[in-house]
């Protein structure tokens, strides 16, 4: 196994996960970078610093595309030190009115694709490796259009606590992190209109109270907990969802 660190970063071609790439890179580990759109994953690569970098485009909720990329990982770096799971979908879904299959797709997606790669992750970590999933405060709140995306988010924080306990005998730590807003292009809606920019979050959010430090994270900020959790300061914290959103979940 290679003597640098060794990271899957899914949902790397944009956002959170691009900056995640960014920041492990930067910090000397060898990354892959896992999403579905392969130019936007060329695009992240090329702006790493050199390293053993690898791509692997495709569908992460595809069991098939999960073992092609282990298969690819186990003969490219002979194992894996970490996975953070940035991947995510998400579409506007009504609890009763919206069709069965369209509302499980974003639980489905979301909540196999954790569990695929993180039994393929698991597979390649030596005792002490990392598991990082990217879940939202949406997992114990709710809105409007996001039962859905609400629901695969809980169980996706519920899966992290399981297999922290399963994998703790492997010393293979497994915790979460819950962001608030983040300034990424999931912040665009269908209208093309960056919900961030809008007259409504500034009214509630910036000049409001309902969010005490009255801005959205930017997507590094959320690597930054990312890297904690993967590194040596962390070694006693695992089955957590960590929540970076800026004070939003503690107010009225």
């Amino acid at each position: 196994m290679s003597d640098r660190r060794t990271i899957l970063v899914t949902g790397a071609s944009s956002g959170i996960g691009a900056a995640t790439a960014r920041r492990f890179a930067a910090e000397g580990w060898d990354v892959c970078l896992q999403a579905r759109r392969e130019t936007l994953l060329e695009q992240v690569r090329a702006s790493l610093p050199a390293g053993n970098h690898v791509v692997a485009a495709g569908d992460y909720s595809d069991p098939v595309i999960v073992d092609r990329v282990g298969t690819m990982l186990k003969e490219r770096w002979g194992g894996l030190h970490a996975l953070v799971n940035c991947a995510g979908v998400t579409s506007t879904t009504h609890p009763i009115d919206t069709s069965v299959e369209q509302w499980r797709e974003v639980l489905d997606t979301m909540l196999n694709g954790a569990v695929y790669g993180s039994r393929m992750a698991a597979g390649l970590m030596a005792d002490g490796g990392r598991v990082v999933h990217v879940t939202s405060i949406h997992g114990e709140r709710v809105e409007v259009g996001s039962s859905s995306y609400a629901v695969a988010k809980a169980a996706l924080n519920q899966y992290c606590r399981a297999l922290a306990l399963e994998l703790a005998s492997r010393n293979i730590l497994v915790n979460a992190i819950a962001p608030g807003f983040v300034d990424t292009p999931m912040s665009v809606g269908p209208d093309g209109v960056n919900e961030l920019h809008t007259e409504w979050f500034r009214k509630n959010y910036v000049d409001g109270h309902h969010l005490p430090l009255k801005r959205a994270a930017s997507p590094a900020e959320i690597a930054g907990v990312a890297y904690f959790l993967a590194g040596p300061d962390a070694s006693y914290i695992t089955g957590q969802v960590i929540t970076v959103d800026g004070g939003l979940y503690i107010i009225f």
